[in-house]
């Protein structure tokens, strides 16, 4: 029977310490079948600094979070044993040193079978997580949530920053490039050939503006025939929303996704072959009354409850 969070009935949500949603410590469980656990790194940040703070914010923000999930109808701690795995200690003075860790620390966590919600931290990291679900499952197939594309080659010659990861990811072969596709992409870029290389990489892009004008719906339907049962990783910025959703994050664009339809098309990957996900770059000193924290934290959930589903066989 798995450990649930604490019982706010009889210990108030704003008491003790705060692990995501109030859940147990990976120590006070024999095992887990998800982890949520934090990456507090922000070295590959271009604007704003800050996200190495959002760990601790998502998980204050989640303190209201509750057992049952009626949009999808599942109780996920009830159905799979969730825990929060705490934060991994990166390097913040060496970012490939700090990749490395963050690789060798999601092979160790998913070892015995353990699928990672993974909160950053910046958009770097979802290189290493790529590295090791790879790993694990071959080459996966992705859906990016952001405002940006993501696929830069380099900024001041670097080439990991957290707009490369999945240039990367391409080019290391861990990607499956049949099955990719950008989500809630809007903003000015440096020139057009950033959309060529985007599109000569594999990527698929459903701008801000394609959800508004199709609906949720229609979005949900073109990347369910686009990722099939491939292995599929979501990987969620949380610039993706409007500055008036989520103004909490290092590179905002006007013209976003709401919260309501960020959640309902993450919703429609129900049955999707879901194993792994991160809700990166929450810079908590930008927010405001928790906007961006309570967001990240309702995302972070809702992945929690798609990965619970498939492992109780409810999806």
């Amino acid at each position: 029977m798995p450990i649930g969070p604490i019982d706010a009935s009889k210990n108030p949500r704003y008491a003790g310490i705060a692990t995501f949603a109030r859940l147990p410590r990976l120590d006070q469980v024999e095992h887990a079948d998800i982890a949520v656990v934090g990456v507090p790194f922000d070295t590959g940040v271009s604007y704003r600094p800050g996200a190495r703070f959002g760990p601790a914010h998502v998980r204050e923000s989640s303190r209201l979070l509750r057992p049952y999930n009626p949009a999808l109808d599942v109780s996920p701690f009830a159905s799979a044993q969730v825990v929060d795995a705490g934060d991994i200690a990166a390097n913040p003075f060496h970012i490939e040193e700090a990749l490395d860790t963050v690789q060798a620390s999601a092979l160790e966590l998913t070892s015995g079978g353990t699928r990672l919600v993974t909160i950053g931290g910046d958009h770097t990291i979802a290189l290493p997580l790529l590295r090791a679900a790879a790993e694990r499952h071959g080459p996966v197939a992705l859906v990016h949530f952001d405002a940006h594309l993501d696929t830069w080659d380099t900024y001041f010659g670097a080439e990991y920053t957290h707009g490369t990861p999945f240039r990367r990811a391409v080019e290391e072969g861990i990607l499956d490039t049949e099955a990719l596709c950008h989500v809630g992409t809007r903003g000015p870029l440096y020139g057009k050939k950033d959309l060529e290389d985007d599109r000569r990489f594999g990527f698929g892009i459903v701008t801000s503006a394609d959800v508004f004008r199709q609906g949720v719906d229609e979005v949900v339907e073109k990347i369910r025939e686009r990722v099939g049962d491939r292995p599929v990783y979501v990987s969620v910025d949380i610039d993706v929303l409007d500055p008036a959703h989520a103004p909490g994050t290092g590179t905002p664009e006007a013209g976003g996704l709401t919260s309501r339809e960020l959640l309902e098309i993450l919703r429609g990957f129900a049955g999707l072959n879901l194993i792994g996900a991160d809700v990166v770059e929450v810079a908590p000193a930008y927010d405001h009354a928790e906007l961006t924290g309570v967001a990240a934290s309702h995302v972070a959930y809702d992945l929690v409850s798609l990965l619970a589903m498939r492992h109780a066989g409810q999806a």
